[in-house]
């Protein structure tokens, strides 16, 4: 069948990596899968890579900027234009079946409903410290889908909770997180401790708070030092100037390096000890963490929710409360005081995490769920909707 995918991107992290195993699992399958995305990037090669067809078009992306009372105007000419092309663009194509990933793309549910086209929903955003009018807000066009995926388990339950009334619609898949074919193994002395970050930098995912942690470290008598992998996101550059001052107030030019952005993480886990995810608000989940895991190196997590469940029975990984900066230097030195044991658990951490986050499990549950969407002659009320995990 031919299945069309929207994207509200072109980059590869979590969700861009998630939307692109979704869619090889689907080529793997033997059908036909379309990717509409607003603007091009590297996720573009990495899905033709796997023989998908990419259109790049007008496509209104629902950012939390646009909420905001300036923005409104932009808010709803983006919103007419992108529907318009969204909805020319089913005309010519006319797909069997539609995944729809994240809920920043508000308006494809109603249009695909409304094209009588089968849809799924893959939901990637759980942001429990906000109002239940807002969560509800932006969880109200998934009413119009006829399943809703959810990545994690803490994701479903907010989403039960902010909106009833898609309780029977909700399916749990944990996402595919492919990791190296052979982890490479810890250092086994320690001179100098090697700390990594891999993600956005952004004020939410808090990488300021690995840098203080680093000078604390420092301050203690430990040669500890940083690499950080990742770029901003459009409209925060403000935040990587500040980080960037904040490296020079603390005297950490010479120990921390800036890598930028890079699709190929493993080789820099390679180098790194530690790991930190240190996000200060809610995850619906921790691929970077599972990431961390999966490369044999211990990680250091927000206490959040989202996160403990992405590294749940890991002994590895360690739990912290977000924004501690001494919590952080505290859980690399307990890491560090047992290293011996840390390196032995390590590889079996790594080789549990490989089996939970497997890729070819992935692939079969997503192109089952889309196949059995695909075959709904109803509004979704049936027994597909029911909830499993």
């Amino acid at each position: 069948m031919l299945v069309l995918i929207a994207h509200p991107g072109a980059e590869l992290y979590g969700a861009d990596r998630v939307t692109l195993e979704s869619a090889a699992g689907l080529a793997a399958a033997g059908h036909d899968v379309i990717a509409a995305l607003p603007e091009d990037g590297p996720l573009v090669a990495a899905l033709e890579e796997h023989g998908v067809r990419v259109i790049v078009t007008r496509m209104f992306v629902l950012r939390k900027q646009l909420l905001r009372p300036r923005h409104w105007l932009t808010l709803i000419a983006s919103a007419v234009g992108g529907f318009v092309d969204s909805w020319r663009l089913l005309s010519r194509h006319r797909p069997d079946a539609a995944y729809v990933s994240t809920v920043t793309l508000p308006h494809w549910p109603l249009l695909l409903r409304l094209r009588r086209v089968p849809t799924v929903t893959h939901v990637h955003e759980a942001e429990s410290g906000s109002p239940w009018a807002l969560r509800a807000f932006l969880y109200l066009p998934q009413l119009w889908s006829h399943v809703v995926v959810a990545n994690s388990r803490f994701t479903a339950d907010l989403l039960r909770r902010s909106l009833p009334a898609l309780r029977r619609r909700i399916r749990v898949v944990l996402n595919p997180i492919p990791g190296p074919a052979q982890p490479p193994p810890l250092r086994e002395r320690l001179d100098d401790i090697r700390i990594g970050y891999v993600g956005r930098l952004s004020p939410r995912k808090a990488p300021d708070v690995v840098v203080a942690a680093v000078a604390a470290l420092r301050e203690r008598g430990h040669d500890a030092r940083l690499d950080i992998v990742g770029d901003v996101f459009r409209g925060y550059e403000w935040y990587s100037a500040e980080l960037t001052q904040q490296i020079a107030a603390e005297s950490l030019t010479e120990v921390v390096t800036m890598h930028g952005y890079d699709a190929d993480v493993w080789p820099h886990l390679a180098e790194c000890d530690v790991m930190v995810v240190p996000s200060r608000t809610d995850e619906s989940f921790g691929n970077t963490a599972v990431e961390a895991v999966l490369a044999g190196r211990p990680v250091i997590v927000s206490d959040l929710a989202g996160l403990r469940e992405a590294v749940d029975g890991y002994p590895t990984a360690r739990a912290v409360a977000p924004g501690d900066i001494a919590a952080v230097a505290d859980a690399v030195e307990e890491l560090v005081g047992r290293w011996s044991e840390v390196t032995a658990e390590a590889q079996v951490a790594a080789a549990a995490a490989a089996t939970r986050h497997s890729t070819a499990e992935y692939h079969r549950r997503i192109t089952a769920t889309i196949e059995s969407v695909a075959g709904m002659q109803d509004s979704g009320e049936n027994s597909h909707g029911r909830v499993s995990s």
